[in-house]
């Protein structure tokens, strides 16, 4: 995972700063999914999706958003 941000700074007087976010999959849930049928690598990227869905919803821009999506779909699949 590459989490270092690509910043381009014109004015001195600006700050930034950057955050990042990883975590291990939980097992609880895939497990759950699996016990429903779904097999495991299904289970996971259905996860990862949601947890996808679920930060571009709070994007403004629908054509980003949209955008994204198509990115991450092609990804996952």
């Amino acid at each position: 995972i590459n989490t270092k941000p690509e910043l381009e700074i014109y004015a001195d007087d600006v700050k930034c700063s950057h955050g990042s976010t990883t975590g291990q999959m939980d097992d609880d849930a895939v497990f759950y999914l699996q016990a429903r049928g779904i097999g495991k690598d299904s289970a996971m990227r259905l996860l990862m999706g949601a947890f996808a869905t679920d930060v571009l919803e709070k994007l403004k821009s629908e054509a980003l958003r949209d955008k994204i999506e198509l990115i991450i779909e092609n990804k996952l699949s």
